[in-house]
């Protein structure tokens, strides 16, 4: 007891953190353990550094690393790599992945999907049988396809500040729709151009 509460004490909260995100994904912890320990090279950043990095991130998830990089090197007048950058952003539980799109929802449209669902929660299997769902996707043709990374936290993918609300679109790109139903599904329809309606 009396070693492991020694161990807590050397260990800055920063490097606890990347002990638990290490342990958490299955990883050894031996080696990060060891760098704290470590008499050799001195980290490149400091934990108030490590602090100040991980909240640009979280004020501003579209950063990129090298774009923090550069404001962390002008407020701390010390040269940080984005490779430092992304180490430290990993190690505060921040990983960059794909935001979710969907098209803009007003609260009115919010209200009225979770009204929908209500009135519909009881219904019995042979009801839902006779709906249809639908829905499209677009696909980029473009050489840029406006691939944006967000940094967020493990299992936050659909929560408010991770998702990109979008509904025009002005680069090429090809339409798909499709619908399902139980036991059944309609086919696939490729549009070349525009959107989807009732009469398309």
């Amino acid at each position: 007891m009396a070693n492991n509460q020694s161990v807590r004490r050397h260990l800055d909260a920063f490097t606890r953190g990347r002990i638990i995100g290490k342990l958490e994904e299955g990883r050894s912890v031996t080696r990060t353990a060891i760098r704290g320990f470590s008499s050799g090279r001195p980290r490149g950043t400091t934990p108030a550094d490590d602090r100040y990095i991980v909240l640009q991130a979280r004020r501003n998830r579209r950063q990129t690393a090298g774009k923090i990089a550069r404001h962390t090197t002008q407020a701390t007048g010390r040269p940080i790599s984005r490779f430092t950058v992304a180490r430290r952003l990993h190690g505060g539980g921040l990983f960059a992945r794909r935001p979710v799109r969907c098209v803009p929802l007003t609260p009115a449209h919010r209200r009225r999907r979770s009204l929908w669902c209500r009135e519909h929660r009881n219904w019995r299997e042979n009801e839902w049988g006779r709906v249809l769902f639908t829905d499209e996707s677009r696909f980029s043709l473009s050489s840029d396809s406006h691939r944006i990374l967000i940094w967020r936290e493990r299992g936050s993918r659909n929560h408010p500040s991770n998702i990109i609300e979008r509904d025009r679109y002005g680069d090429r790109g090809v339409l798909v729709w499709g619908g399902i139903m139980l036991g059944s599904r309609t086919d696939l329809h490729i549009c070349d151009a525009g959107s989807v309606n009732g009469t398309r």
